[in-house]
């Protein structure tokens, strides 16, 4: 049985940067799951049990904070990556062990933050 590859959820409503990290991804040998574009979308597939190793999430996804989502996938034990327009200092409370990277990101950036 050959094994699955590594699950990347990507969380992005800017078209561009969506694409740019799901080929990212599919260069470097791993399953990006997504891109998503809206809040709805990601709890839906949540809801789905799906296996994910990791996430990269937009802080905001068509005007709606994603952090509920980073709650969720943490207890589900999903590593994950905060990519914003924000600084961090703007991110809540309880969300300082969650990387950061600042838009426009660099797929290699963002991996070593989850640490791929």
């Amino acid at each position: 049985m050959t094994p699955r590859a590594y699950r990347v959820l990507v969380a992005e409503d800017e078209y561009m940067l969506a694409l740019h990290l799901q080929d990212g991804l599919t260069a470097r040998g791993l399953e990006p799951v997504g891109p998503l574009a809206t809040l709805r979308d990601v709890e839906a597939l949540l809801e789905t049990g799906a296996p994910l190793d990791a996430a990269i999430l937009d802080v905001n996804l068509g005007g709606e904070r994603i952090f509920p989502v980073a709650a969720r996938l943490r207890t589900r034990g999903v590593r994950c990556v905060f990519v914003s327009g924000y600084d961090r200092a703007l991110l809540p409370a309880g969300f300082d062990d969650v990387p950061h990277c600042l838009k426009p990101v660099d797929i290699d950036e963002v991996l070593a933050a989850l640490n791929l």
